[in-house]
C-alpha cells in the first residue's frame, strides 16, 4: 500500500496573507494609473491571485493561461504544453504574469517570450515562490513571495499529483 507523504511547514497562512498584503500594496504602487492585467497561471496560481487582487487597490484585470511541464511527477519534464490562452487581447498593456513557484525557469522563461511576441507595454513576473537552487534558465522575478529550498512544495493553491492545493499553508513533501 502507498502512503501518502509527509508535509513539513514552511510558511503559515498568516505569514502568507502579511506576504501578498505587501506584494499587492507594492503592485498598487508601482502601477498606479496603469491598469495591469494579472495573468495567473493554472493551475497553480489561482489561489494566489484571488488573494492578491483583492490587496490591489488600483484599477486592474486578471486573466489566465494554462501551462504543464509536470504531468504526474516531482520533477518538470522539460517540454512547455500550453493548454489554455488569454482570452484578453495584450496588445498595449502591463501584464503581471502571477505564478506560484519559480523552479528550472523553462516554463515560465518560455511563456514570457510567447506573451512578448503579442507586444504587450510589459511584462513582469510575481511568484509566490521561488526555488533558486533548481534554476536552468535566468528568470527575474519582480515581485516574490518567498524562497523556498530545493524540495517539493504543496499548499495554497500548489499541488503534488492534483493532492494538497485546498491546504492554507505551504510545506515540502517528506517521501
Amino acid at each position: 500500500m502507498d502512503r501518502d507523504p509527509t508535509i513539513i511547514p514552511l510558511f503559515t497562512a498568516e505569514e502568507i496573507a502579511r506576504r501578498v498584503e505587501e506584494l499587492g500594496a507594492e503592485i498598487g504602487e508601482d502601477y498606479a494609473g496603469k491598469n495591469p492585467l494579472l495573468v495567473g497561471v493554472l493551475k497553480g496560481a489561482w489561489m494566489f491571485l484571488a488573494d492578491i487582487t483583492r490587496e490591489i487597490t488600483i484599477p486592474h484585470q486578471c486573466d489566465f493561461i494554462q501551462v504543464s511541464s509536470y504531468g504526474s511527477g516531482t520533477e518538470s519534464t522539460g517540454e512547455v504544453r500550453f493548454l489554455t490562452d488569454l482570452s484578453t487581447p495584450i496588445a498595449g498593456r502591463h501584464v503581471i504574469l502571477v505564478e506560484d513557484i519559480v523552479d528550472t525557469g523553462l516554463t515560465l522563461s518560455n511563456l514570457v517570450n510567447r506573451l512578448k511576441e503579442r507586444e504587450p507595454a510589459s511584462v513582469t513576473i510575481c511568484s509566490l515562490l521561488d526555488k533558486p537552487e533548481r534554476r536552468k534558465t535566468p528568470i527575474h522575478i519582480d515581485y516574490l513571495g518567498f524562497t523556498v529550498p530545493n524540495k517539493f512544495v504543496v499548499g495554497y493553491g500548489v499541488d503534488w499529483n492534483e493532492k494538497y492545493r485546498h491546504l492554507p499553508y505551504i510545506g515540502y513533501l517528506e517521501f
